[in-house]
């Protein structure tokens, strides 16, 4: 499917911008991949070169190796590449997470990769880029999601906790382990008890403390047989794990976009819910492609046939890219 005067289109590997000869968030093996952020369904192994944003850079050498040919600039820069123009401008997603500005002979994509407007004191804050053509994820892209100030989640968080530590019982929280689970843990009371994480969180923490954002003491599990009245912070991939189950006297809970729906939290057993998202709910999705001021927007990544019935009927040529191409991020 052409995109705009070839600027972009759509190949197995992915996005690919045939005048600048990149890829975008590719799979397989290509020359050159510009990555918007450090997630593994964006970053993959195997590629030649990659660009990606400065802060971005070290949270990408952690999950792909630091062997890897990475370059990185800063957010706003302008990189001549062959015949386009790119800048990387923030997404609000995770640390370092961004939108990909391509210029060509004037006219102007962005490709979005995830992204989230609501506010978030660990990474950078979203910015809104004005374009002729707008790449859009929809992960969340019915009018049922909609989010909560992130404060009122923290206190949710902190009050289940609380509450947990008093009946004698040690917490796990369930929390992706690049962004959301340091969102998680820049929001909790460390007065309450001990934080504990999951090495595969732990292993990211370096990185958000190195730009600047503010964390609580997190304690390596290692070991340890009594977590009462402590938290344990772990990603969901452990779930079903022997990790998980010589944990005794813990109640579980899941942070997730996904428990807006009752029925996720149901099925999957836990006794606490906490509807907390990087991505944009079904409001931010619109506000940000409205605002941008996008001719032609594209979907990916999610419910885009709803979205798009939308945007079509207040006026934008909006369609549902190939959605084979693309995998969307549940688990890590």
């Amino acid at each position: 499917m052409s995109l705009d005067n070839k600027i972009l289109s759509v190949r197995k590997e992915g996005l690919y911008c045939e005048a600048g000869d990149f890829y975008i968030d590719p799979r397989g093996h290509t020359k050159r991949a510009v990555i918007t952020h450090a997630h593994s369904d964006h970053a993959r192994v195997g590629h030649r070169n990659y660009l990606c944003s400065d802060p971005c850079k070290s949270l990408l050498q952690t999950r792909i190796g630091s062997k890897n040919n990475i370059e990185s600039i800063p957010f706003g820069e302008k990189k001549a590449i062959g015949n386009a123009l790119v800048s990387f401008h923030p997404a609000g997603h995770i640390l370092g997470s961004a939108q990909i500005r391509i210029e060509v002979n004037g006219r102007i994509w962005v490709v979005s990769g995830d992204y989230k407007p609501q506010k978030d004191r660990t990474c950078e804050s979203f910015e809104l880029v004005p374009c002729h053509g707008f790449i859009s994820e929809c992960t969340f892209g019915l009018p049922v999601y909609q989010w909560q100030p992130e404060e009122k989640i923290h206190q949710k968080i902190n009050h289940w906790w609380d509450k947990n530590k008093k009946d004698d019982h040690g917490s796990m929280l369930f929390a992706y382990s690049l962004g959301k689970a340091q969102r998680v843990l820049g929001g909790l009371d460390s007065n309450i008890g001990p934080i504990y994480a999951h090495s595969a969180v732990h292993s990211f923490l370096d990185h958000y403390r190195n730009a600047g954002v503010h964390l609580p003491e997190v304690k390596k599990v290692n070991g340890e047989k009594n977590f009462s009245g402590a938290i344990v912070i772990a990603p969901p991939a452990v779930e079903d794990s022997s990790w998980t189950r010589k944990f005794r006297n813990v109640k579980i809970g899941f942070a997730s976009g996904w428990m807006a729906i009752r029925g996720q939290r149901r099925r999957k057993n836990f006794d606490r819910g906490f509807v907390l998202s990087d991505h944009a709910d079904w409001k931010g999705l619109v506000d940000v492609i409205s605002g941008t001021g996008a001719e032609i927007v594209k979907l990916t990544h999610g419910n885009g046939d709803a979205l798009s019935r939308f945007l079509t009927e207040e006026g934008i040529n909006t369609s549902v890219l190939n959605q084979s191409v693309f995998e969307r991020e549940e688990l890590e």
